[in-house]
This record gives C-alpha cells, structure tokens and sequence, in this order.
C-alpha cells in the first residue's frame, strides 16, 4: 500500500476537503465545527427548473458516514440529491450530536410538533414532510446516526431512517445478525430518494421507495491492495491487515479496508468479473442469494474505489456488461453508470452493483426515472439523458465505411522506371532494418528506447506492402500507398513527422509535377523540388530545426545537399555528417530533453540516425549486409563502455 499524501494531517484534510464542496457547488454551505455540508437557506427547497412538478420539496434527505468515501457523501449534496451530509473523520462515524445538529438546524421540513407524545407521525397524514436520514449498515453509522433520529422524534421532528446493506461480499453465515454491509449502490438509494423528494412527495413515499431501492441492489467490490489511511503509521496498518501479494486480488473488500470473502492470485480481469457476477446472481448461493434479480430492467453501477485509472475502468466496465450478456445471465442493463461515486480513499479496486428495478407502487414515478432526475450534485456523475438511453433502444445505426485515401490520389505526372526505383527504396529500408540495435541503443540512453523498434515496424510493413503492391511508376500514387502504411504502423512523436511530411511530399509532388497529362521524369531535381516544399510544411507542425536534435538534422541536410548537388550519394553522406554532428548536441525538443544526463554526449540522436541510415541505403552507399556485419562485431563493441560512463536516471 502506498502511504505517501499531499496532506498528512487528517484533520486538516477533512476539513479542506468539504470546504471545496462550497467552492465547487455557490448553492452549498459548511457548518465546519460539525462537520455538515448543507444546503444554503431556500436553495434546495424549490423544484428544479428543468422539473415539471412545481409542488414545493417537503422532504429533507440527509446521509453520511466516515470520510474517505468522497465524492460520498459531501458531493452528493445539492439540488435533486441530498439535503444534507455529516461526516466523520477518516473511516470513523459522526457523533449522534454532529446528526442530530444536522437533523434539527441544518435543513428544512424539520419543524416539530406541538405535542410529540408517540404516535405522532400517523396524525401528521399521508402526505407530510419531514427528514429522511439514509445510512449505510455499519455499526457506529447506526448507532450514531439512529440516536440523532430517536433524540429528533423525541422533539417532535417527523424523521425516518433508512439503512442500506448491499454487499454481498460477505455472506449470510458470516455476517450474522450484523447483515450485509453497505457500499457503493447506497448512492444509487440517494438519487433515487433525493429525486422523489425533489418532486414534492411526502416522507412516507421517499421512505417507501427508498427501502424498495435497498431491498433490490446487490454489490460487490474486488481491490488489488489495502489502503493507508493518512495520519496513521504504516506499521500499524501493516500489522492490522495482511498485504496482498504480488498477483493477489481480494474479492468482497469492503470500503474500510475490511477483508474479504476471498484472495485470488494469478486470475486476469475476466476470470475475477465472473466470479463476482457470480456472487451477486447465483441462485444456487444460499449464502449469497440477496437479490433475485429478474425485473425487464436493471441499472449497472460500475464504482471506481478511487485508485483505478479511467483507462482501465473503461475495460473493466466493457468486461462486465460483455458478461453480464452472455448466458446464463442474459441481462443488457438499461442504464449503466461508471464513474467515482464511493471510493476508499486511493483504493486500487472497483466494486460492481445492480439494481433490480421494481414497481414503486406510488402511482409514479418510476426508478428509472428517478435515477435521469436532474440534479446539481458535483458527485453524482450521469450525463447521458434519458432520451438517449431510450432511442439507443431502437437506433443501432453505426459508420463502418471504409475511408481509402490512397484512392483518392490522382497521378502527378513525375514517372520513373518502377523496377529500379523499387530496388533502391527496398535497400534503404533494409539499412532501417540493419540499423535497429544501434538506433535502440541510442534511443535508451537518450529516451525510452523505443526509436529502434518503431522505425523497424514501419519499414518492416512497407516491405511487405511492397511484395504486394510493387511500385507503379507514379511518385504521387506510389508514396500515397506507402504514407497509408506508415501511418497505420508507426506511432508516437516520429510516427506523426514521418506522416506529415510524407503527406505533404504528396502534395508537393503535384505541385511539381504536371498532371497526368504533362508526364515528366522524376529526377534528382523534381525530387529536391518537392522535399523542399515538404519540409516548409513539415515547419508549420513543429519547430525543430537543425541543431535542435532531432531526425531534422539529417532530413535537412538530405534535402539541402540533393538541391544543390543533384547527386544522392552526396546528399545521404551531408545526412550521415548532420546525424553524426548530433553527438554531444543538447537536445532542445522531444522526451531527451526531460530526460537528462550525459548520454547525449556519448551517441547520436537515434531518430536522425536511423533516417541517415536509409538515406545511405537508399543511395547504395551502405548495404543492408554490411550494416549487419558491424552490429554483429564483437556483440556490442563500446556500448557497455557508453552505458557505463552515461548518467541514465
């Protein structure tokens, strides 16, 4: 577990923390002493503008627990969603008085009765307002948090609670009289509440529907390691759970480090995403069987608990619904969210939850809607519409055509005899080849070592291209076909010159040229004509420039040399020296420049010497044999010596 923190002062922390919410949300208070982050007086208490209901809220929606769960619950207060939230310190429950402040001071529709014998609540009719506290199933957020409620009633307020218990991480047997534990789908009990709420409906509905919410959603969550909680020596914590192992995963974690109902080690994502479908839809569970999950509609909640990236959330969520498909589940979600809604601090997990989507038996609305109820929560992250999850039901339509530019390329007119010119281009890209373990000796020095392999691959697939589709005879068609090539092959910052300028080399030879009509050779001359117009080109993207070590320090000289001379050997050997004058060069652009160390002063830049290398092989100066013969020479003559002597970090 990682134990390094921006902030190591856990109260400071806290407190920092719910301030922001009134930085992110102008419509949010903080009550700092009591830890409560409220809405601000007649802010939340009239419908939202986007609500067809203009009925005034009679509801107020309070909810919280220990921090370390963020956005939950501080960033689930606003407009549509919680009125209310009261936190603890980190992974601890408020006090009742922290509750029971929140409950009589900093909401609406908490007005007491006058006389608030037992019993109350039933002479106040079907459609009173009240308090609606919603907690989830640990011990200290029920005590806590259910002492504030008692002590409310008992001064008249009509307040209800609502516990949530959606973990099926830890089974019947296990749990015992204590029940489930609750994670992430308690967010979805907020929305849903805080929308009906919104609405204007009376206490006894949001109750109702609320408990209908947490009686059908079943979670699960799977962590790769435990989480240091800021403040606290890793030693302790070290002591208190035992580290997962290289290649462990612990399925059914729960949000305050707690274990799980099992550690797997050397499972790949799909194999742990079945085993917790599993446990919350196998039937034949017993133990587990929370939830028959059967409704036509169910809501996928894919919880990030706060260390994973948004790359992987996104195959981990492709993962889910993919099986969630196949049988014997069968289930296309309706609505699936994905996001940070209930983390454990940085924890490097993810947690799965379903909604069984059932009958609010209100006379509407239904749960679906509720969840596409707007709000102004910072938290809650749900930006697709209804409309649009409803016509993705019908409309499936997609754009797969096939864009073949190379089709597009009419002939320039600059023709040359396709046999020789094919020879010659095979022979430069094999010196590319020849070249890859210098290029990638340099390129780990200098870089990340990844110069070598990239320029290889092209040329690899151009070669390839080429036994395919031999040259035929027009400049333009022919390196038209090889840029599409390129383009598909090689990637990063070299990728995206090699593509630019080669794609301006097309261009510039119409520009050259005269058209299909107006055939002529295509010489040293035309070729020099068109490279210079390509590098202007290239110039526009980026501003490398001779002496900025990069490959424009052996392009230019190529260029410039072929322009005056009008001989290829001599402008591949002005390529060679410019490659060459790159040693000791410090770099001015490019990933060497962050890099560091005293590598550039022992090797050449790696980009401006594999392009040297085919200009030389290109010209016939170098053949691909002999390049070989040299690297092969003694393994790697002075390159353990280079290594030793540069500074790599």
């Amino acid at each position: 577990m990682s134990n390094r923190h921006f902030i190591n002062d856990p109260q400071h922390l806290v407190l920092t923390s719910l301030q922001s919410t009134t930085l992110l949300n102008p419509g949010i208070a903080l009550d700092a002493h009591n830890k409560i982050v409220y809405l601000r007086p007649g802010y939340g208490n009239a419908s939202s503008s986007s609500s067809s209901s203009n009925q005034r809220q009679k509801v107020s929606l309070i909810s919280g627990g220990g921090s370390g769960h963020e956005p939950s619950f501080s960033s689930m207060v606003g407009r549509g969603l919680l009125s209310a939230c009261v936190a603890g310190t980190i992974f601890a429950s408020p006090s009742a008085e922290q509750v029971r402040t929140a409950i009589m001071g900093r909401v609406e529709n908490n007005e007491p009765s006058s006389s608030p014998e037992h019993g109350q609540q039933q002479q106040r009719g079907e459609d009173a307002g009240g308090v609606l506290v919603v907690v989830m199933n640990y011990t200290g957020d029920v005590l806590n948090f259910g002492l504030a409620v008692e002590k409310a009633k008992a001064a008249g307020v009509n307040v209800e609670m609502v516990v949530v218990g959606d973990d099926v991480g830890v089974g019947r047997a296990k749990a015992g009289k204590v029940g489930r534990r609750g994670i992430a789908g308690t967010v979805l009990v907020q929305k849903i509440a805080g929308a009906l709420a919104a609405q204007g409906r009376s206490l006894k509905e949001v109750t109702k529907v609320a408990n209908l919410a947490a009686e059908n959603i079943v979670s699960v969550g799977a962590s790769l390691e435990h989480v240091h909680v800021p403040g606290r020596r890793a030693e302790a914590e070290g002591a208190e759970f035992k580290v997962l192992k290289e290649g462990e995963v612990e399925i059914g974690m729960g949000i305050h480090n707690e274990q799980g109902s099992s550690r797997e080690k050397g499972i790949g994502l799909p194999e742990l995403v079945g085993k917790m479908l599993k446990q919350l839809l196998d039937r034949n569970d017993e133990d587990r069987a929370f939830v028959n999950v059967n409704s036509n509609e169910v809501v996928l909640l894919v919880n990030n608990l706060g260390g994973v990236s948004p790359l992987e959330m996104g195959g981990i969520v492709t993962e889910v619904v993919t099986q969630l498909a196949e049988q014997p589940y069968g289930i296309k979600p309706v609505r699936i969210l994905s996001g940070t809604y209930m983390t454990s601090l940085n924890g490097l997990g993810f947690s799965i939850s379903l909604l069984n989507v059932v009958n609010t038996d209100i006379g509407g609305p239904g749960m679906i809607d509720l969840l596409d109820y707007p709000s102004e929560a910072t938290g809650w992250t749900a930006p697709i519409s209804k409309l649009t999850w409803e016509e993705q039901r019908e409309n499936k339509s997609t754009r797969e055509n096939e864009v073949k530019s190379e089709e597009e390329v009419r002939p320039c007119g600059l023709t040359y005899e396709p046999q020789e010119v094919q020879k010659q281009l095979v022979a430069g890209l094999k010196a590319v080849i020849a070249a890859e373990p210098d290029v990638t000796k340099y390129d780990t020095m200098v870089g990340d070592g990844d110069c070598g392999i990239g320029l290889k691959r092209g040329a690899e697939a151009i070669l390839s291209h080429l036994d395919s589709n031999p040259l035929t005879g027009d400049a333009a068609i022919d390196l038209a076909k090889i840029v599409t090539v390129v383009e598909q092959t090689m990637d990063g910052t070299s990728g995206a010159l090699y593509g630019i300028f080669l794609n301006a080399l097309v261009a510039s030879l119409h520009t050259v040229g005269g058209g299909e009509s107006d055939k002529k050779a295509a010489d040293e001359n035309a070729w020099a004509a068109a490279l210079k117009l390509s590098c202007e080109a290239l110039s526009k993207y980026t501003p490398a420039r001779p002496g900025d070590r990069t490959l424009v320090d052996a392009l230019y000289p190529f260029v410039d040399a072929l322009e005056k001379t009008g001989d290829v050997k001599k402008a591949a050997e002005a390529a060679k020296q410019g490659a060459e004058g790159t040693k000791g060069m410090k770099a001015k652009l490019g990933r060497t420049v962050y890099i560091g160390g005293s590598g550039f002063e022992q090797v050449p830049d790696p980009g401006a010497w594999g392009l040297a290398k085919f200009f030389l092989g290109l010209a016939g100066i170098e053949k691909a044999d002999d390049s070989s013969a040299k690297q092969a020479k003694g393994s790697d003559d002075g390159w353990e010596e280079v290594t030793r002597e540069a500074e790599l970090p």
